[in-house]
């Protein structure tokens, strides 16, 4: 079949391009970074969960796959960075006793979080456990994904940002970039924030917006956090052996990486485990997050078939499954019916 561009090296570009490079498709991974996963994606929580309530555009009918995509993956593609450390979220109304519990959550009570989480100073008479719920090292996954997608044979460019999609005869043949044109039978744009401007010419609705988030790094002991801990305030969790991710909310919808929050964060850290007075903030960043009004984008942006979006702010979550079934419509141009609540308008 035609070759295929993918553009954007995040955790969902590196799958799609995995996925195809697997099914025999010439595919060249276009990224204007210095390498994968450097965007949006290194300031994920990455945490995963399987289990989840009503969610727009689809997500739900995607959820269902999650975790078996990722217990694939970590099969197929040596580098795969995920802890089973599975998730405790408390506070608000998260174990309010007239809840109905979906599959995959637990109520359990106080001497239960003591044992999955023994530093906690305070644990509250409830949580929600989910065991199976996954946290996912999402620099580290893509990585491992754009290498394994090079050794069944695509190309992978780095330090080559698109500047345009290339009309001719009516159709997108391929990607202007910084390094000259490169053609293609289809363009995959997996590139979040930026898909907007570069489908610009194109008679299609994309409501893409951006969330502000920032991600915090604290060096920890090893062990001081178990599971992935959730409460309205505060997230944390060790995505690898001595470091901790603590994700913070932007309340203003503005993208400033403040010292004076990231502080704040390490604050309430302390103030909830013990053995965390030697735990040190090793950096932070803030960045803006793809975010589609309805729920992830997916599907074929032109009635030609030449472009391809998928863009969505669930990205380390269903990055695997939205990946196997791109290539799915790609290689064999027939719709799957778990993408049908999250198409692009044309």
């Amino acid at each position: 079949m035609s070759g295929v561009v993918v553009v954007g090296a995040g955790i969902v570009g590196a799958s799609v391009v995995y996925h195809l490079a697997g099914r025999g498709v010439p595919v060249t991974l276009v990224e204007e970074g210095a390498g994968p996963g450097g965007g949006v994606t290194a300031e994920s929580f990455g945490w995963v969960s399987g289990a989840g309530g009503e969610s727009p555009g689809g997500v739900r009918e995607l959820r269902e796959f999650v975790l078996a995509d990722y217990r694939r993956l970590e099969a197929e593609v040596p580098g795969i960075a995920v802890r089973r450390a599975g998730s405790l979220s408390w506070g608000g109304e998260v174990v309010g006793e007239d809840r109905r519990l979906g599959a995959g959550r637990f109520r359990v009570g106080r001497d239960e979080i003591a044992a999955l989480e023994p530093h906690l100073k305070n644990p509250p008479e409830q949580a929600v456990h989910m065991p199976d719920d996954l946290g996912v090292d999402a620099p580290a996954t893509t990585r491992a994904l754009v290498e394994a997608a090079r050794a069944r044979g695509a190309t992978v460019l780095y330090g080559t940002g698109v500047t345009s999609l290339r009309m001719a005869g009516g159709r997108v043949d391929g990607v202007l970039t910084s390094a000259g044109f490169h053609a293609a039978g289809t363009v995959v744009l997996t590139a979040g924030t930026s898909i907007p401007r570069l489908c610009a010419p194109l008679p299609v609705d994309l409501p893409v917006g951006a969330s502000p988030a920032t991600l915090v790094r604290v060096s920890a002991p090893p062990g001081l956090v178990r599971t992935i801990v959730v409460r309205p305030d505060f997230e944390v969790r060790e995505v690898r052996e001595e470091e901790l991710l603590l994700p913070l909310s932007h309340g203003d919808g503005r993208v400033v990486a403040s010292e004076q929050a990231a502080y704040g964060a390490l604050r309430r850290l302390r103030a909830t485990f013990r053995g965390s007075d030697g735990c040190r903030l090793l950096g932070y960043r803030a960045v803006n997050r793809p975010m589609p009004a309805d729920g992830p984008l997916v599907g074929f942006a032109t009635g030609d078939r030449s472009v391809y979006v998928a863009v969505m702010h669930s990205a380390v979550t269903l990055a695997p499954t939205v990946g196997r079934l791109v290539a799915d419509e790609i290689v064999t141009g027939r719709a799957v019916s778990e993408l049908r609540r999250c198409r692009v308008r044309t």
